[in-house]
């Protein structure tokens, strides 16, 4: 083959990939917004929530060990950096397998950044750093 075939099936088969992942970006960004307009004026698994406070909705298990090495002490990161201005809500996805489907749970971990008026705004499906949380809850305080 000519290096300008070659050349143009590069470019061809780049175009793709990129639409590709373009496309993948945009469905998975598509999912998180109905996920959250799913989630709106749900309130099961936050009886124990504090009215008029921000909360961090996290779904783990006893066995994730992302859960355990990564988010959890990124979760006790934010705490120690906003103390009493947001309250974490855990929950045992293996234990509450009703309340992980309510809020249409996948995978673990799983964080929902929910307003102060009880209204989910930022959805992390995996571990979500601790300045992507901060970041996230900045947004609603």
């Amino acid at each position: 083959m000519s290096p300008e075939i070659l050349h143009s099936e590069l470019i061809l088969r780049l175009v793709w990939a990129l639409g590709l992942i373009g496309m993948g970006l945009g469905l998975y960004g598509l999912g998180n917004r109905l996920i959250l307009a799913r989630a709106k004026g749900r309130a099961l698994g936050l009886e124990s929530a504090r009215r008029g406070v921000p909360v961090l909705l996290y779904f783990t298990t006893p066995t994730c060990a992302p859960c355990k090495t990564v988010q959890r002490p990124a979760i006790q990161h934010i705490l120690e950096q906003v103390g009493e201005r947001m309250q974490v809500v855990e929950i045992d996805a293996s234990n509450r397998p009703d309340i992980a489907s309510h809020w249409g749970v996948m995978s673990v971990p799983t964080t929902f950044v929910i307003d102060a008026q009880g209204q989910p705004r930022h959805v992390n499906h995996g571990v979500a750093p601790a300045e992507k949380l901060l970041r996230q809850l900045n947004d609603i305080f």
